[in-house]
């Protein structure tokens, strides 16, 4: 039996703004020593129901993007509203400083500091992260019925469990550099 894993890794456009957004809410009532990136000292006004929200429109973004990876651009861009409606109160204010907010995100994540960091953090891991589950998916003859994709997020999604989808795995730079076994464990799942 020879290898036949092929494996997508992409930093993710919406999931990476969606884990922005979940900072910015979850940094309102974080200590000065445990806030997350980005900071941002605004308060902006969050839905009443934003965890729930934020945990449904997370379930179906990720879906769309696992059933093909070219969705997440276009949902980025094109439906920048369903994040607005989902996590924000709705009026003039917060329409104005949410549309500062996607802006801010889009020039962080067009710069060197963004997409191109968080992709360019795990290069050292990916070929041994591919090495490792080819080998493991050979020991145990599985052969792949299609390629593994994967979304990078540039930090830990504390809002939902990730878990492992088929053939679709959402994982953090932390994952890759701190929790690498349990990591290699995970993408094993999606293989089936």
């Amino acid at each position: 039996m020879k290898n036949t894993l092929q494996m997508r890794i992409d930093p993710s456009y919406t999931l990476n703004f969606l884990i922005y957004i979940q900072n910015i809410y979850l940094n309102r009532n974080n200590s000065s020593d445990n806030l997350k990136f980005p900071y941002i000292p605004t308060k902006y006004e969050f839905h009443k129901e934003f965890e729930s929200n934020f945990k449904e429109i997370w379930s179906k973004v990720a879906m769309r993007i696992s059933e093909n990876p070219i969705n997440d651009q276009e949902i980025f861009y094109d439906e920048k509203h369903l994040f607005y409606h989902g996590l924000f109160i709705e009026n003039d204010e917060t329409l104005r400083e949410y549309n500062v907010l996607h802006q801010s995100f889009r020039v962080w994540w067009a710069s060197l500091a963004g997409h191109y960091s968080v992709e360019r953090a795990i290069d050292e891991k990916v070929h041994k992260m591919y090495t490792e589950l080819a080998d493991i998916l050979l020991e145990k003859r599985i052969k792949p019925e299609k390629p593994l994709n994967i979304s990078l997020i540039y930090d830990d999604c504390v809002l939902v469990a990730l878990e492992s989808d088929s053939y679709f795995a959402v994982i953090s730079i932390r994952d890759c550099i701190l929790d690498y076994k349990k990591l290699i464990q995970r993408l094993q799942l999606c293989i089936h």
